[in-house]
């Protein structure tokens, strides 16, 4: 059995950059890895982290169990027919990387979710999503090793209560499943979804005249490197809070008092509020707290300047979310895992 290291920084294993310390850490190549580890009866009782690209967790103190980091690698087209393709990724692959193949592949449906951070093995955790497309729209299964038995199972659309930024890896079955890899739908003949955000007006300012998938694709990275600073550069992981929604005799209310508010009608008959404009209209964007603060371009996004510890990135989330809640009445909650001293997954 491959054995844990100890005492590992794991500052450059998250995007934020925070100097958290991992009692064990361990690289996962193989599912046999991962399996041996599991039923070590010396490891089982350690809390455990499931770690991927680390784009979406917030580290408040050292982790005191072990880091099952994975690092899985390879993508197939397993099934085709002339109107789709199943295309199947282990945990461990980057989801950028996943994207631009699919596309450079002709593949469509996932063009709209370029250059989001981290790793295959989380995007059905958190049912990804941007620009008018969600992650559970092109999901066809997946399969996942069970923590307490080394099992695998198989798990369909339906078996994973995809919601909001949701699934059942975050709610009934949290912590007891580790995502090894999953499988992909994709038409070949794509429904090009350009009505979100600035898509269609950076296409035009990129001079397109003939719309692809690619362009598409180039159009999407292109508004996220204008509005998303590179953690690479400045700590941060991606947009902290999700965006709230309201039931609209609220929002109704909302709206004669402050007419610029939008919205977004969903198919509960509630109302998405953009978050980012919650959170400015409170006077946080581009406030600084010390070694941490709120991204002069992008409210979402709180970031780590350098040297910032968890517990001040938290401490300035918690300060956002009551000033939020105390003007408009509207809680806003954390995309971000916070990761404490108990076990944790985020692939």
């Amino acid at each position: 059995m491959l054995l844990p290291q100890e005492n590992i920084s794991l500052k450059d294993l998250n995007t934020f950059g925070i100097n958290a310390q991992a009692r064990y850490y361990v690289r996962i190549n193989s599912e046999e890895t991962l399996r041996d580890l599991l039923l070590c009866k010396t490891i089982q009782p350690l809390p455990k982290l499931v770690l991927g690209g680390g784009s979406n967790l917030l580290f408040l103190n050292d982790f005191p169990g072990i880091v099952l980091h994975m690092a899985t690698t390879g993508v197939a087209t397993i099934r085709e027919t002339k109107a789709d393709v199943w295309v199947k990724a282990n945990a461990g692959v980057n989801w950028h990387a996943l994207v631009l193949h699919c596309v450079a592949q002709g593949y469509a449906g996932i063009e709209n979710l370029s250059l989001i951070p981290g790793t295959v093995g989380a995007a059905p955790m958190q049912n990804i999503g941007a620009y008018g497309v969600t992650f559970s729209e092109v999901f066809d299964s997946l399969e996942a090793m069970e923590v307490c038995s080394g099992k695998i199972s198989h798990f369909s659309k339906e078996d994973c209560s995809f919601g909001y930024r949701e699934s059942i890896f975050k709610k009934e079955l949290y912590g007891q499943y580790i995502i090894l890899n999953v499988t992909l739908k994709l038409p070949k003949q794509p429904a090009f979804q350009t009505d979100y955000g600035a898509i269609q007006r950076t296409l035009a300012a990129m001079h397109v005249e003939t719309l692809s998938i690619k362009a598409i694709s180039d159009s999407v990275i292109k508004i996220r490197q204008s509005k998303l600073p590179n953690p690479k550069r400045l700590g941060n992981a991606g947009s902290f809070f999700k965006n709230p929604t309201i039931v609209q005799s609220q929002f109704l209310q909302l709206k004669k008092l402050y007419p610029d508010m939008p919205g977004y009608p969903q198919e509960d008959a509630q109302i998405k509020v953009p978050a980012a404009w919650l959170i400015e209209q409170c006077g946080w964007k581009g406030q600084r707290k010390g070694a941490v603060g709120v991204h002069k371009d992008q409210p979402l996004v709180l970031v780590n300047y350098g040297g910032g510890r968890g517990q001040e990135i938290y401490q300035l989330a918690q300060a956002i979310q009551q000033s939020v809640q105390t003007r408009f009445g509207i809680p806003i909650c954390p995309e971000v895992n916070i990761i404490q001293c108990c076990s944790s997954f985020e692939n």
